[in-house]
């Protein structure tokens, strides 16, 4: 069984990661602000103007450790990786029923199915908080036809196409009533559609940025035992886009990214302040708001 380690996270400018002995060392200005053993650690994502010795990078291509470099708005830019893991019988077999229609379409059909599962139980425990406030009345409707496509996906023998079309027109649904969900500064904090390259408003780019984080540790972990991260089912094939890690994350992104945007918001735990619109429209989180989603977690309840 792999056990699952701590990502470390760097988000401070000018920062440089260096190895000593067994260590992770974080250097900003020649100062050393922080000491990591390596054999903590699943992965480094590091975050803008953040640079890496050769010696670590190699250290973390021999412990597996992955190593990733994104944008100050968190766009992935590259990714430290060392020998493939896995068997390449392994990868052979995954080529094979990526081939296969009708095996790729059931495949699909269960990754679809629990995306509107789990968003639809997002909505839910939603409309447990709000039930005689302003949007109960459209939350109610988009759980009972969250639960009618859901009836659909749980029928074998689908085809591929009409699985997409039940995932677009439930991703449809969910979003059009988001903003009902947000209880929290609504005048900072509102939704009106999803947007992306780039994020429109403050959630967007909040959603964005945890997706991001999602997409990486999905991709980690399929690189860490051996599977292709670029080839899967529901996702087109297109090069340079990991599309089996789109798949997988597709029914984690309700609750770990929609959720904890959510509570990250209605617990007024982020200001509007820390978000910014650059002349295109784009709008990004500042470095203090990006290291407040890393650390901040809501309470379990």
């Amino acid at each position: 069984m792999k056990r699952l380690l701590n990502t470390l996270y760097v988000t401070t400018q000018g920062a440089y990661l260096a190895k000593e002995g067994e260590t992770v060392v974080v250097r900003v200005e020649r100062e050393t602000r922080l000491r990591v053993p390596i054999h903590t650690l699943g992965a480094i994502v590091a975050f803008g103007q953040v640079s890496a010795s050769p010696s670590l990078m190699g250290l973390c291509g021999e412990r597996d450790v992955a190593l990733s470099f994104m944008s100050e708005r968190g766009r992935f830019l590259a990714r430290v990786q060392g020998p493939v893991n896995g068997n390449v019988l392994l990868r052979r077999e995954q080529y094979r029923r990526a081939e296969q229609v009708e095996a790729g379409a059931e495949v699909a059909r269960v990754i679809v199915a629990a995306k509107v599962a789990n968003g639809r139980s997002v909505l839910q425990r939603a409309l447990r908080d709000r039930r005689g406030h302003d949007g109960a009345t459209a939350l109610e409707g988009v759980v009972k036809h969250l639960g009618h496509l859901l009836r659909e996906l749980k029928k074998e023998g689908s085809p591929l196409d009409r699985v997409r079309g039940w995932e677009g027109e439930a991703a449809r649904a969910y979003f059009g009533c988001f903003d009902h969900l947000i209880t929290g500064d609504k005048a900072a904090f509102f939704f009106r559609g999803r947007s992306r390259r780039p994020p429109l408003d403050n959630v967007n780019a909040l959603l964005s940025f945890l997706y991001t984080l999602i997409a990486h540790d999905v991709t980690a972990a399929l690189e860490g035992v051996g599977l292709d991260p670029a080839v899967g089912w529901l996702h087109r094939d297109r090069p340079g886009r990991p599309g089996l890690a789109l798949d997988l994350m597709e029914e984690l992104r309700p609750l770990l990214g929609d959720r904890l945007a959510l509570s990250l918001i209605n617990r007024r735990q982020l200001k509007g302040k820390g978000f910014t619109v650059s002349e295109s429209g784009a709008v990004s989180m500042d470095e203090a708001t990006r290291k407040a989603v890393l650390v901040l977690r809501p309470p379990d309840n």
